[in-house]
């Protein structure tokens, strides 16, 4: 008996973080939402079956973004227009009503199974959603663990799935209600990380039906699908600079895939036509922000760079130094994964750093003893902290502040505060964004409850941005120290 074949082509993002204007690159423009549209515009137009999804973290990364709270993003999501949607931490940074009332203005389905109201279990979102094309039904869940939306810590009221395995039982559960419904293709659009989508496809039941995992996070850029328990797993990296496309062929008697090919389309001005329309949209928000936030704060001698968030870099010891130096204490950490963007200078303007460091949470003021910092530092450490794939969280530290570590035999040689050894039962005064506090357990293996027998931790700044803005005001001429904080033999 022949197959019933149908041709579907599913091309996807993840972690577009307010990536909307286009970048030159050796005299060539890479990204933007404009060529981005322009692609799936196209692919439109000359495929039958097209589906287009984003696998969370819309927004955050750009000014654009911030200055409306996530109100300009959507309207240019919805010119941008995604057939599915499903939510990633950072649609959760303004808060989660202001998330809500973000999704009520999205003309696209925003979807997840596993975020809901602590006590009656009522789930915040649609847990999925069906597309019907050309005779066909595939069915999206969306999937985010607490591993991932720590934000959330810090209300009562809202609870997601703990783990992988709690998640993957969710998945079971809504599959199981359309068993019996014609469902062609079932596709996972998750925000939990590369590691932990292949976690997840091993513990999927495969009775589930689960066809592809479309997963973000991690910002892990594939040269091929990463195959688990049968399951092609797969991420477009981070911002508009390329888009994932499969082009699958639907056994519909059967309702799987008969076969796939998949790759990473690079969104170039050669491959990808301007969507004129939606540029206008962009560039009415960029005049705008321009004119509010050129004013130069103050100068570097050259560029300081951050590429990337496992590892000491020059801008991340500048930030912390100059953060340390505002406020008077003995150390100040802040969280790499809050630098935004890879370069700042040497001309530094309002704007400049609002991108780079735009989280607005306040700053905290505590005390470690000694023997707390060496433990947090060793916990921050671990081996997995140096994976590129995931988002371990990782500090930047201060001048003063000298660490010489074993990655080998995972030990600390070495703990220095000003050249001088540490010692259990020192006390410092450390400075730390109110997320990282919140989260200090997962990010140093500390509890609140132990750091607070140092003394009560207090709030220092209403915004820990403030306190770098008024530096780079009150200093015209700011230069990195170049000593190094982190020493790690391999």
């Amino acid at each position: 008996m022949k197959k019933k074949l149908k041709k579907l082509t599913l091309l996807h993002s993840n972690d577009l973080h307010g990536d909307f204007l286009a970048e030159k690159v050796d005299d060539k423009l890479i990204g933007g939402v404009s060529r981005l549209s322009g692609y799936v515009n196209k692919v439109r137009e000359e495929e039958k079956n097209v589906i287009y999804s984003i696998s969370g973290d819309m927004f955050r990364g750009s000014l654009i973004d911030s200055e409306f709270k996530g109100l300009s993003t959507i309207e240019i999501m919805n010119l941008l227009a995604p057939d599915v949607v499903t939510i990633g931490n950072h649609e959760a940074d303004y808060g989660l009503a202001h998330m809500l009332f973000i999704e009520k203005c999205a003309s696209f389905p925003i979807i997840n199974a596993n975020m809901y109201i602590k006590f009656i279990g009522t789930r915040l979102f649609n847990s999925h959603y069906i597309k019907e094309i050309d005779g066909m039904r595939v069915m999206f869940i969306g999937i985010l663990t607490e591993e991932v939306l720590k934000n959330t810590k810090s209300e009562k009221v809202v609870g997601t799935l703990i783990d992988i395995q709690d998640a993957a039982t969710e998945v079971a559960k809504i599959c199981d209600a359309y068993k019996n419904e014609d469902v062609d293709l079932t596709v996972l659009l998750t925000h939990i990380g590369f590691e932990e989508d292949k976690r997840l496809a091993e513990a999927l039941d495969p009775a589930c039906g689960v066809d592809i995992i479309i997963g973000g996070h991690s910002h892990t850029l594939l040269e091929e699908p990463c195959v688990v328990a049968g399951i092609p797993i797969v991420q477009a990296a981070v911002g508009t600079d390329q888009i994932g496309r499969f082009d699958l062929k639907i056994d519909t008697e059967n309702n799987c895939i008969d076969s796939y090919t998949w790759q990473c389309i690079p969104i170039t001005d050669k491959l990808c036509p301007r969507d004129k329309a939606l540029e206008k949209v962009v560039k009415e928000y960029k005049e705008y922000t321009d004119e509010k936030y050129g004013k130069i704060l103050t100068r570097f001698p050259r560029a300081y760079t951050h590429p990337k968030r496992n590892m000491e870099t020059e801008l991340g010891d500048l930030l912390s130094e100059c953060m340390r130096d505002q406020i008077g204490a003995d150390l100040a950490i802040i969280g790499s994964g809050s630098i935004r963007k890879t370069t700042l200078g040497p001309i530094v303007t309002l704007r400049d750093f609002i991108e780079i460091f735009p989280f607005s949470e306040p700053a905290m003021g505590l005390r470690l003893s000694g023997k707390q910092l060496r433990h947090g530092v060793k916990f921050m450490l671990r081996e997995e902290s140096f994976n590129d794939s995931e988002h371990n969280e990782w500090f930047q530290f201060s001048k003063g502040f000298c660490c010489e570590f074993d990655r080998k035999k995972h030990e600390i040689i070495s703990l220095k505060m000003n050249g001088k050894e540490v010692k259990d039962d020192d006390v410092f005064t450390v400075i730390m964004q109110s997320y990282f506090f919140i989260n200090i357990k997962d990010c140093l293996d500390l509890t609140p409850e132990e750091i607070e027998k140092n003394g009560r931790p207090i709030e220092v700044a209403t915004k820990a941005p403030n306190l770098l803005e008024e530096y780079f005001k009150d200093h015209k001429k700011i230069k990195y120290d170049g000593e190094p904080r982190l020493i790690i033999h391999e």
